[in-house]
C-alpha cells in the first residue's frame, strides 16, 4: 500500500476514533452526572478506581505487547502465525485475572458492605470481563491492521450504548444492588464488543468484498489457533518483539495508572475522595481520551507501515521519510496548540465547569485546583502521545530493551514521588507527579526523534514551536479570563457567570482566528486529511 494511501486511511481511522471517543466520553459523563444523584461517592470510587483498575491492568498486561508487535510492519505476512501468537493473550489474561483477583480480594482493604455491597462479586465480574474481551483480540488486530474504520465505530458504539442503557435501568430500578449493577453492565459491554467483531468476520470472510481486497484470511477456522507442519507455531521474530514490548508494557502500565495503584495499595485517599478524584480526572482527561489517544493509536500504525523498524532515516525510502517527517511535524503542532488552548482556558473555567457538572460537591474543596492542574497535565499528555507513538513505531528490539531500563527507573521514581506529593498536597500531588513522569518520557522521545533525523534535511521537532504572535494571544487570553473569574465567578449569580463565559468566548475566538492566520500549514493538513 502506498504511503499516501496509508496516510489517508490512517487519518480516517484517527478522525472516526476521535468522534467515537467524543460520543463515549459524553455518554460516560452524562452517566456519571446521573449516578451521582442515586449512588454514593464511595460506590463510584470503588467502581471507577478499584475495579476498573483490575480490569484495565489484566487487559493491558495480556494484550498491549502483542498489539504493538503484531501491528508492526506490512500486512503481507504469515497471518496464521500472527493469529496463533495473538491467541496466547487468552491464557495470559486468565493468569493475570486469577492472580490479581486474589490480590484484590485477599490483600487489599475491603469496602464496608453497608456502603459498597457485593464487592467480591464485582471483582470476579470485572476479571471475567477482561478474559471475555481478550477472546476478540485476533479479530481486533486484523481489523486494525487493515484499517476497518466502520467496524470499530459500530462495535464500540453498540457496546458502550448497551452498557449505559443497562446501567441507567438498574440504577433507577434497583439502586440497592450496588456493585451488581456495574458488574452486569461491564459483562454486557465486553460481550457485545466481541460479538460485533465475530459477526462481522463471519459475514465478511469469503464474501466478494474480501476476495476483491485479497484479504489474507479466507475462513473463520483460520482465525482459530492452527498447527503448521514442519514450522514453528508462531513467528519467532514477532514473539521476541512481543517479549520486549511486554517488559515495557508492564512498566508503562505502572506509569499510566500510577496514581490509581498508589490509591489502591497505599490507601492515601478514602473511597469517597477517590470517587471525587476520578470524576475530576475523567473530566480533565476528556480531550486526551477523545483526541490524543485516537491520534496516537492510528498514527502508530501509519509510522510503522511507512517506515521500517530499526533502520535510520538515510537507509529508508526518502519519499517515505519526507512524508513521515512532515506528518510528525504537523501532528506535533496540532496537539501542542490543542494542549495550550486547554491549559490557558482550563485554568479560568475549572470551577465553573465543576459547579455546573456536579454542584458544590465537586466545585468546593480541592476539585477546582485539581482540574486546573490537570489542564497543565493535558499539555504534557498531548506532546507525549505523538512523540512516543513515533518512537515506539521505529525502535528496534535492542532499543526497546534499553528503554525498558529507563522505564524501570522512572516507574520507581514516579511511585515514590506520587506517594510523597500526595502526603504533602493531597490528590493534587498525583497530577504533579504525572507531569514529572510525562516530562521525562517526552525528553527521551524528543532525543530519539532528534537523533533519527539529524543526518537528514528534515526537522519535525519544529512543530513544537508555535508562532510568537499566537503565544502572545494565549498570554493575553489567560490574563483576561483569569481576572474575569475573580470578578464574575462563581458565587455571584447566573448573570455574572454568563459574563464570564462571554469573556472566554471572545478570547477563544480571537485565539482561533490567530491560529488560522499564523499556522496555515497545519490548518491545511487538518482540512485536507
Amino acid at each position: 500500500m502506498a504511503a499516501q494511501d496509508v496516510l489517508s486511511q490512517t487519518t480516517r481511522l484517527a478522525s472516526s476514533s476521535a468522534l467515537l471517543q467524543v460520543l463515549f466520553r459524553l455518554v460516560t459523563f452524562g452517566l456519571n452526572a446521573f449516578t451521582l444523584r442515586y449512588l454514593s461517592r464511595e460506590l463510584i470510587g470503588v467502581v471507577n478506581v478499584r475495579l476498573t483498575l483490575l480490569y484495565s491492568t489484566v487487559v493491558f498486561l495480556a494484550r498491549e505487547a502483542f498489539r504493538r508487535a503484531c501491528l508492526s510492519g506490512s500486512t503481507k505476512r504469515n497471518w496464521t502465525k500472527t493469529i496463533n501468537l495473538l491467541w496466547l493473550t487468552v491464557p495470559l489474561g486468565v493468569f493475570w485475572s486469577v492472580f490479581l483477583g486474589l490480590v484484590w480480594l485477599r490483600l487489599l482493604e475491603v469496602p464496608d458492605p453497608s456502603v459498597v455491597p457485593h464487592y467480591q462479586a464485582g471483582v470476579v465480574a470485572f476479571g471475567l470481563s477482561a478474559i471475555i474481551e481478550l477472546l476478540g483480540e485476533p479479530f481486533w488486530v486484523l481489523a486494525q491492521a487493515h484499517l476497518f474504520v466502520r467496524l470499530k465505530v459500530i462495535a464500540e458504539s453498540l457496546s458502550v450504548v448497551s452498557k449505559c442503557i443497562l446501567t441507567v435501568i438498574l440504577v433507577v430500578l434497583y439502586p440497592q444492588w450496588g456493585l451488581y449493577i456495574f458488574s452486569l453492565a461491564q459483562l454486557l459491554y465486553v460481550s457485545v464488543l466481541v460479538m460485533c467483531y465475530v459477526v462481522y468476520f463471519v459475514m465478511f470472510l469469503g464474501s466478494p468484498e474480501a476476495t476483491k481486497k485479497s484479504f489474507p484470511v479466507a475462513r473463520m477456522k483460520a482465525l482459530l489457533p492452527n498447527l503448521l507442519e514442519d514450522e514453528t507455531f508462531v513467528n519467532l521474530k514477532e514473539a521476541r518483539l512481543t517479549w520486549s514490548f511486554f517488559k515495557q508494557s508492564f512498566l508503562k502500565q505502572i506509569l499510566t495508572e500510577g496514581e490509581r495503584y498508589v490509591m489502591t495499595f497505599l490507601n492515601v485517599l478514602n473511597f469517597g475522595d477517590q470517587g471525587v478524584y476520578d470524576i475530576v480526572n475523567n473530566l480533565g482527561s476528556l480531550v486526551a481520551r477523545f483526541i490524543f489517544l485516537p491520534i496516537e493509536e492510528s498514527f502508530y500504525v501509519f509510522f510503522a507501515k511507512v517506515l521500517e523498524r530499526g533502520k535510520n532515516a538515510k537507509d529508508q525510502k526518502q519519499d517515505d521519510v519526507a512524508m513521515a517527517a512532515n506528518v510528525l511535524e504537523l501532528l506535533l503542532k496540532l496537539v501542542l496548540l490543542i494542549g495550550l488552548t486547554i491549559m490557558v482556558f482550563g485554568y479560568a473555567y475549572s470551577q465553573l465547569a465543576l459547579d455546573i457538572y456536579g454542584g458544590s460537591m465537586l466545585s468546593s474543596g480541592t476539585g477546582p485546583d485539581l482540574l486546573r492542574c490537570y489542564s497543565l497535565y493535558v499539555l504534557f499528555l498531548a506532546i507525549n502521545g505523538v512523540t512516543e507513538c513515533f518512537t515506539f513505531a521505529l525502535m528496534c528490539k535492542e532499543e526497546v530493551d534499553r528503554y525498558n531500563f529507563v522505564m524501570l527507573a522512572l516507574s520507581f521514581t514516579f511511585l515514590c514521588i506520587s506517594y510523597f506529593l500526595t502526603r504533602w498536597h493531597g490528590s493534587i500531588g498525583f497530577i504533579l507527579a504525572n507531569c514529572f513522569n510525562m516530562g521525562i518520557r517526552i525528553a527521551h522521545s524528543i532525543h530519539y526523534i532528534y537523533d533519527y533525523f539529524k543526518e537528514s534535511a528534515y526537522r519535525p521537532l519544529t512543530g513544537l514551536l508555535p508562532s510568537p504572535f499566537l503565544v502572545l494571544v494565549y498570554i493575553l487570553s489567560g490574563v483576561i479570563t483569569g481576572f474575569s473569574e475573580v470578578f464574575f465567578c462563581c458565587d455571584k449569580g447566573w448573570m455574572a457567570r454568563l459574563i464570564h463565559i462571554s469573556m472566554g468566548a471572545v478570547c477563544f475566538a480571537a485565539t482561533i482566528v490567530t491560529m488560522f492566520c499564523t499556522e496555515t500549514k497545519m490548518i491545511h493538513f487538518v482540512r485536507s486529511q
